[in-house]
C-alpha cells in the first residue's frame, strides 16, 4: 500500500469521476506520478507537487478520436488546437485510405496529388513515425495504413485488377506497415484508385491484418443510394478475413433514402454481431459532411491519376460527358455543397459559398462551376455538403456499437479556409446537444463512447481508462456549460466548458488556452507506452 508520504506530481481531488467503462460515476481523487495514474481514492493527506481542486466537476479519460486525417497536419501544426480545445488527448489518423506512407519514389508525384504536400522524405511508416517524434505533438498519435496509398504505390491509379505479382507487392508493403506499428488498415471505396478494387483484393489483403492483432476501417463504397449495398460489401470483407470491422463516418447522404437505410444498416450490423462477426462503427454528430470538390467528379474521370483527371476537365468533348454525368447526379444538390477550403487568393471568395451561389455569380452551369474551381486550384479546393438528417444521426449514435470521430485535422485557431466545425467541436457537442439536451443517453455512455469503447477497438493497453497505472490522459469538464462553439460560420474557436486537458499528465489546455507543451506520445501498436517509460 502506498504511503501518505508519497510525493506524486499531481493530485486532483475532490472529482465526479467517470473512468470510461460506462461504470456509473464516483467521487474520488487521483494522485498522478511519471505520467501514470499511481492512485484512486481519498488522498486528502497525500503530498504532492501540484494540487487540483476539481470542485465537483466531471474528470474522464481523454479522448480518443478514431477517425481523423492529422497525420497530414501535425508537422505544421503541432500544437493541434483543434483537438486540444474539444478535449481529444489520443488520434488516430490516415483513415479512409489515405495515408503518409509506404512511399513509392517512383510515384512521388501521383502521391502529392492524392495524399497531399508532405515533404516525404520517407518511405516506410517507422521512418515517418520517427520524424513525427521527433517534431513532436500535443497529442498522441497512432495510425492505419491506407489501401490506396499501398495500392498507388504498385499500380498507381490503373483501374483493373491486381496481377498476382502486384497483390504480393500490396502485402508485403501492408505487412510492413503493420510491423512498423499501424494499428490497422483503412480503405476510401468511394475515391481513387480504392474505387478501383474489389471484394476479393480486399478480402486478401484485410486477412493480413489477422496475425498483428489489427483491424480494418472502411470509408464505404457508397454512403448515398447504395448504402445498405455497401454496408453488405464491408461485411463480406469482414467475414472472409476474420478481422474487427470499423465502418467509418457512418451515415446515409441522401434524402430519398433518409430514415430508410440507415435502420437496414444497423440490423445487418446487429445480425452480424450475433453471428460472431466484430463490427463497430464511428460517427460525426453533424448533418454536414466534407471532403474534396473533385468527389463531386465521376470516378471514371481519375484513372490515371489527378493530372489526368484535370487534363479531362480541360478537354472540351470529354468534359461534357463528365458534365452531364455530374449534374444528373447531383439533381437539386448543388445548392447543398458549399467551399471550405481554396489554396489560391484568386478564389478565396468562394469560401462559404455554394457551388450554385458560385455559378449564378459566374454565369456558368453549376458543374461547370465546380469543375471550373478544381482545375483552378489543380484540386485543392474543399467542400462542406449539407446531406444528413438528425433522425438519422440520433439513431446511429445511440446504437451500443458506435463510438464518435471526427474525420477532422489538426489545426490552429486561424487555419486558413473555413473548415468543417467537426475538426473543432465534435466531443463536446456529443456531449452537450446530443447527452444533455436530447438526452439520448447518460453521460457515462457519452464519454464511453470516446474513451473506453475506441480504446477497445485499437487494442490501446494503457489508454481510454481512468484506472491505476493507466497513462494519465484526463479532462476536467464542466457538464453544466460545456458547448461546442465552433459552427458552420465561425468553425475556428475553442469549446466552453472544457476546464482542463492533461496529456500524459502534462496540462496542456487550461479554459480555452495553450499552454504550448507538446506531452504527446507516437504511438505504434504493441510498443505503446506512458511518458517516461522506455
Amino acid at each position: 500500500m502506498m504511503k501518505d508520504s508519497f510525493m506524486y506530481d499531481l493530485i486532483i481531488k475532490n472529482a465526479r469521476i467517470i473512468d470510461g467503462t460506462n461504470a456509473p460515476w464516483f467521487r474520488g481523487d487521483v494522485g498522478i506520478k511519471d505520467g501514470r495514474i499511481e492512485k484512486i481514492g481519498v488522498l486528502e493527506k497525500a503530498q504532492a507537487k501540484e494540487t487540483v481542486d476539481a470542485e465537483d466537476q466531471y474528470l474522464v479519460p481523454g479522448f480518443i478520436d478514431i477517425h481523423t486525417h492529422s497525420d497530414s497536419t501535425l508537422f505544421d501544426y503541432p500544437l493541434a488546437e483543434s483537438r486540444i480545445f474539444q478535449g481529444v488527448t489520443t488520434e488516430i489518423g490516415a483513415n479512409c485510405g489515405i495515408s503518409p506512407a509506404p512511399v513509392n519514389p517512383d510515384r512521388m508525384k501521383l502521391l502529392k496529388d492524392y495524399a497531399g504536400h508532405l515533404d516525404y522524405d520517407w518511405q516506410r511508416f517507422s521512418e515517418y513515425l520517427d520524424r513525427l517524434e521527433k517534431a513532436g505533438t500535443s497529442t498522441n498519435f497512432g495510425t492505419l495504413a491506407g489501401h490506396g496509398t499501398i495500392r498507388l504505390a504498385v499500380m498507381g491509379f490503373d483501374d483493373r485488377k491486381p496481377t498476382e505479382k502486384e497483390m504480393e507487392e500490396m502485402i508485403q508493403l501492408l505487412r510492413q506497415s503493420m510491423e512498423d506499428g499501424a494499428y490497422g488498415m483503412s480503405s476510401g471505396l468511394i475515391y481513387p484508385p480504392g474505387c478501383f478494387s474489389d471484394v476479393d483484393e480486399m478480402a486478401a489483403l484485410v486477412k493480413e491484418l489477422k496475425p498483428y492483432g489489427g483491424y480494418y476501417a472502411t470509408h464505404m463504397r457508397d454512403e448515398a443510394t447504395q448504402t445498405v449495398e455497401s454496408v453488405k460489401e464491408a461485411l463480406e470483407v469482414c467475414r472472409r478475413s476474420g478481422v474487427p470491422l470499423q465502418i467509418s463516418h457512418h451515415k446515409v447522404t441522401r434524402k430519398t433514402h433518409w430514415e430508410l437505410d440507415c435502420k437496414t444498416t444497423i440490423a445487418m450490423i446487429e445480425k452480424a454481431r450475433r453471428e460472431g462477426l466484430d463490427v463497430t462503427v464511428d460517427q460525426y454528430p453533424y448533418s454536414a459532411s466534407s471532403t474534396t470538390m473533385d468527389s463531386n467528379v465521376p470516378l471514371w474521370g481519375f484513372e490515371g491519376g489527378m493530372e489526368k483527371m484535370l487534363e479531362r476537365l480541360q478537354t472540351p468533348e470529354i468534359r461534357e460527358k463528365l458534365k452531364a454525368e455530374s449534374n444528373a447526379s447531383h439533381v437539386g444538390r448543388w445548392g447543398d455543397i458549399f467551399v471550405s477550403y481554396a489554396e489560391s487568393e484568386k478564389n478565396a471568395w468562394t469560401i462559404g459559398k455554394s457551388i450554385a451561389e458560385i455559378a449564378e455569380i459566374r454565369g456558368v452551369d453549376p458543374a461547370d462551376a465546380c469543375f471550373d474551381l478544381i482545375v483552378e486550384e489543380k484540386g485543392r479546393v474543399n467542400e462542406v455538403n449539407y446531406g444528413m438528417c438528425e433522425e438519422d444521426i440520433e439513431y446511429i449514435m445511440s446504437q451500443r456499437f458506435t463510438m464518435t470521430g471526427s474525420d477532422g485535422d489538426a489545426a490552429s485557431l486561424d487555419y486558413p479556409g473555413q473548415p468543417h466545425p467537426r475538426w473543432y467541436g465534435t466531443f463536446p457537442r456529443v456531449i452537450a446537444h446530443y447527452c444533455r439536451d436530447r438526452k439520448l443517453f447518460p453521460l457515462e455512455t457519452a464519454i464511453y463512447k470516446m474513451t473506453g469503447l475506441p480504446a477497445a477497438r485499437l487494442g490501446l493497453p494503457n489508454r481510454g481508462l481512468i484506472k491505476e497505472g493507466m497513462c494519465a490522459d484526463l479532462v476536467l469538464l464542466d457538464f453544466a456549460t460545456i458547448q461546442d462553439t465552433p459552427d458552420y460560420h465561425n468553425p475556428k474557436c475553442a469549446c466552453q466548458g472544457i476546464l482542463k486537458v492533461y496529456v500524459n499528465g502534462i496540462l496542456t489546455a487550461e479554459n480555452g488556452r495553450h499552454t504550448g507543451v507538446k506531452a504527446g506520445q507516437i504511438l505504434r501498436k504493441g510498443k505503446e507506452r506512458c511518458r517516461g517509460e522506455k
